[in-house]
């Protein structure tokens, strides 16, 4: 990977069969470079195929048109098997809805991930740990997520992302069902990753309180990359 290019994407167009033989076209020639440690947001109105594209650089979906390139590797020869083993060694995801099982704790939420990946339960135990106090949650690790407030939820679905410590971690709408205080604790932990773990974060999103915090925004109309415009965030990882 040349220059710390981690995720690459040539024409790129994806289209879905809407019935009747007419289909969608949700993405239209879509030519982007992500490199590592950015912190970068694909914004738009619904619809504008902001969701279609994180889940192609996610591994979760193949393009129907172009080539898609994430950490040197082209995603969509991938077959199912080598996909979903793709996404557990290095990608996170973080979703609006926090996806979280609730007969688990929150320790056990967390540590699902490196049960899955085969980790040792001594360093199952020691990097969780580590996830739930980079995220302020120690105190909760006992608790099931019916106990947890909406934001204390995403920020168990954020330690669970990052446990694994993977060089990507892609959001869609991850301040969606939080209020304005959660989701500036969310997104100042966040950015503080994203500065001490070198972690590339990638969202999906229309909040202008995720905006704020953005160095790179991608504006998506109509499944075309309108606007690609470098930052200065009005908002930083200790603001208050």
């Amino acid at each position: 990977m040349e220059n710390g290019l981690i995720i690459e994407l040539k024409g790129v167009s994806k289209s879905f069969a809407i019935g009747g033989g007419r289909e969608f076209l949700a993405l239209k020639g879509i030519d982007l470079e992500i490199h590592q440690g950015e912190f970068t947001g694909l914004v738009g109105p619904s619809g504008s195929g902001k969701t279609t594209l994180l889940n192609l650089m996610g591994a979760l979906d193949n393009a129907t048109e172009g080539s898609v390139r994430v950490l040197g590797r082209n995603v969509e020869s991938f077959s199912h098997t080598e996909a979903a083993h793709f996404r557990k060694e290095s990608i996170g995801f973080i979703f609006q809805s926090f996806n979280l099982l609730p007969v688990y704790t929150v320790f056990e939420n967390v540590e699902f991930p490196l049960l899955v990946a085969g980790v040792a339960a001594e360093e199952r135990k020691k990097t969780v740990t580590q996830a739930l106090e980079w995220v302020g949650l120690l105190d909760k690790m006992y608790s099931r997520p019916t106990q947890l407030s909406g934001g204390e939820s995403q920020r168990v679905a954020v330690a669970r992302a990052i446990v694994k410590k993977p060089r990507i971690i892609l959001a869609d709408e991850p301040t969606a069902n939080l209020d304005a205080e959660n989701s500036h604790n969310i997104l100042r932990t966040m950015v503080k990753l994203n500065q001490q773990l070198g972690t590339t974060f990638v969202f999906s999103t229309h909040d202008q309180k995720v905006i704020d915090y953005l160095r790179r925004k991608i504006t998506l109309v109509d499944g075309r990359l309108f606007k690609d415009e470098a930052l200065t965030p009005k908002l930083a990882g200790n603001d208050k």
